[in-house]
């Protein structure tokens, strides 16, 4: 007897789907992708996009938040520019931002090279350096900083123990604006864990060949740790300036609501204030923050072009 075995069934014919249902199924994805993205699509043109269309109109105007904007063209910016106060929140904001930012760079860079290194309590330290930026930003810190730099405070004390009697920064106009640049240093956590997830990468071969022709540690760091933790360090460059722009809560709780003492913590956002709520001349105060705007991105648009020189990515390696 012969035993014939069935043959297998022919598999089925797969077709290639229309183009109508092709272009159907397509449409569905993009309504349940445009469903899912609608809350952020809907909280940026009502809280972003549409208050930032508003106040470019309100630049424009003579506007008092209690009667109609009034167009006056570029009114507001030509009496901007001859405001000596204006010209003053420039120059202290320039200041700040100029002492505070590398300060707070080369401290959390130094912290950071030394947290790489093996070393016992390593997660105690990061987190305990880190926590500072998480709290910085609070107004309470921000009442804790001034008690601490007023007259007869704790770093009045400890100087007048080591011989400088400088009386307490908050009251002088001299030493203010150090204070604030103390307090931005202090909050060095974030670019710290940055700049230590770019050393991380950092490889390890590297190190042992400039030991073995005789490199020493200021060699490597220079011809090694930099190159390479280059894009590292010019995000940081780029975030920590644009942040230091926008420095406002520690200039106004420090200074009790007066950015004094003589307007020597009048940075650009504390006068922006001013002039809106205070003086209820919305149209100068939106003007004011659309050339912050540009400054900011003048300032971003400089470090894009300076990054060509001085940061290396391993595509420009290869």
């Amino acid at each position: 007897m012969t035993l014939v075995k069935d043959s297998p069934p022919d598999a089925p014919e797969i077709r290639p789907e229309a183009p109508a249902a092709k272009k159907r199924r397509g449409r569905r994805e993009n309504l349940a992708g445009y469903l899912f993205m609608s809350p952020w699509i809907a909280g940026f043109l009502l809280l972003t996009a549409g208050p930032m269309a508003a106040s470019l109109y309100f630049a424009f105007t003579d506007y008092n938040l209690f009667n109609s904007p009034k167009w006056i063209g570029f009114d507001n910016f030509t009496k901007m520019f001859h405001d000596p106060r204006w010209q003053k929140s420039v120059e202290v904001t320039a200041k700040y931002v100029v002492i505070g930012t590398p300060l707070k760079l080369l401290l959390a860079l130094g912290v950071a090279l030394l947290l790489a290194q093996s070393r016992r309590g390593q997660a105690f330290y990061r987190a305990a350096f880190y926590a500072p930026s998480l709290i910085g930003a609070s107004v309470s810190v921000g009442f804790v900083w001034r008690a601490l730099f007023s007259d007869d405070a704790v770093v009045d004390r400890t100087q007048s123990f080591l011989g400088f009697h400088t009386g307490g920064w908050v009251g002088d106009p001299n030493w203010v604006l150090y204070s604030l640049v103390a307090l931005t240093v202090w909050q060095f956590g974030a670019p710290m864990v940055i700049f230590l997830a770019g050393l991380k990468q950092v490889p390890r071969e590297l190190y042992e060949a400039a030991e073995v022709d005789g490199a020493g540690p200021f060699r490597r760091f220079w011809n090694i740790t930099l190159p390479m933790i280059s894009p590292v360090l010019f995000f940081n460059v780029l975030l920590e300036t644009i942040h230091s722009f926008q420095i406002f809560g520690s200039a106004y709780v420090v200074s009790n609501a007066t950015c004094g003492p003589a307007d020597a913590t009048l940075v650009y956002t504390c006068y922006l204030y001013q002039k809106g709520f205070r003086e209820s001349q919305m149209g100068f105060a939106s003007a004011m923050a659309w050339m912050l705007l540009l400054a900011v991105a003048l300032v971003t648009a400089v470090l894009f072009w300076s990054q060509k020189r001085w940061v290396h990515y391993e595509e420009d390696a290869r």
